[in-house]
């Protein structure tokens, strides 16, 4: 490890948050340890205490907000927060505009507007019998998934079927999708890009009876040795739609039935890197970061997707 450290700081939920205060710690290890040998060291910080004051990131050499977990719970606080980094001038990795723009899921409708193929999607600030009747006849699905626009780990998520019972809500803008069956036939694939550079590509799919794929869930995990060519292409034209330099990017697809790929999130806050199969163990994460921060300190402009 080298002598002297290059700091960073790594926000990390509300102390307020009773769900997540032990299982961050261990997160938060294994990203530093992808850090040690280049000399980088995480300082956690909850979000929730920079929200209307800066000042304090300055002074680190970048501020990521990977496990800023629990945001969706206070969305208005977190698009504060997002606004005061960004009037601040704070070294955010991604740029505050872009954790603002990405924590409302229904930036998929900006994407599909850009060409990008997405899942048929409604939007709807009630979920009423009604809503959901017109959606199952929109869409002709035989299942729905209905999601918050606002959420995370599959928070508030409903798989619903023709005639089950409707849990009705209202002042909470909702995503209304088809269920597609190849969640559980093909399971999701993740591209893992650092610096604008592919790192690695994730198979993630849910066990018998579960259509969610998250850890906790009991999603399996197995890293591929290359990723489909369908999913590739889509990944690129995803982040040529964004435009925006990012250190990191998650970019989570499913094919449809006729075996077209289809973006289902693109993560750009606070992703799983999935380093747990990453066959190089972070080593793409952690020279991109070194890269970001010796450009910055040269005066040049931030990486962007390509170079």
């Amino acid at each position: 490890m080298p002598s002297t450290m290059t700091r960073i700081a790594v926000l990390v939920p509300d102390p307020a948050e009773t769900a997540y205060p032990e299982l961050w710690p261990k997160v938060l290890a294994r990203l530093q340890r992808a850090l040690d040998d280049v000399g980088i060291e995480m300082v956690p910080t909850p979000w929730t205490a920079h929200v209307d004051d800066a000042t304090k990131l300055h002074e680190y050499a970048r501020v990521l907000p990977l496990l800023a977990w629990g945001y969706h719970h206070d969305h208005s606080r977190w698009l504060r927060a997002c606004d005061t980094w960004l009037r601040g001038g704070v070294a955010m990795a991604n740029p505050a505009r872009v954790l603002a723009w990405n924590s409302d899921k229904r930036y998929l409708l900006e994407l599909a507007a850009r060409g990008i193929a997405i899942a048929p999607t409604i939007c709807s600030d009630d979920i009423t019998r009604d809503v959901i009747e017109h959606a199952f006849a929109e869409t002709g699905a035989d299942e729905l998934i209905v999601k918050p626009a606002v959420s995370g780990g599959a928070w508030k998520t409903q798989r619903l079927k023709r005639g089950d019972a409707v849990e009705p809500s209202s002042g909470m803008t909702m995503l209304i999708q088809p269920y597609l069956p190849t969640i559980e036939s093909e399971g999701e694939t993740s591209l893992l890009y650092f610096g604008g550079r592919l790192s690695h590509a994730v198979n993630k799919r849910p066990p018998i009876g579960e259509f969610r794929v998250q850890e906790q869930f009991g999603g399996l995990y197995r890293v591929l040795p290359e990723p489909p060519a369908g999913a590739l292409a889509l990944a690129e034209q995803v982040l040529a739609a964004i435009n925006e330099p990012l250190l990191y990017a998650r970019i989570d697809m499913v094919p449809d039935a006729d075996g077209q790929w289809l973006l289902m999130e693109a993560e750009l806050i606070e992703p799983d890197f999935y380093l747990g199969v990453d066959p190089a163990q972070g080593d793409g994460f952690a020279q991109a970061l070194c890269r970001d921060i010796r450009k910055a300190k040269k005066g040049e402009s931030p990486m962007c997707h390509g170079r």
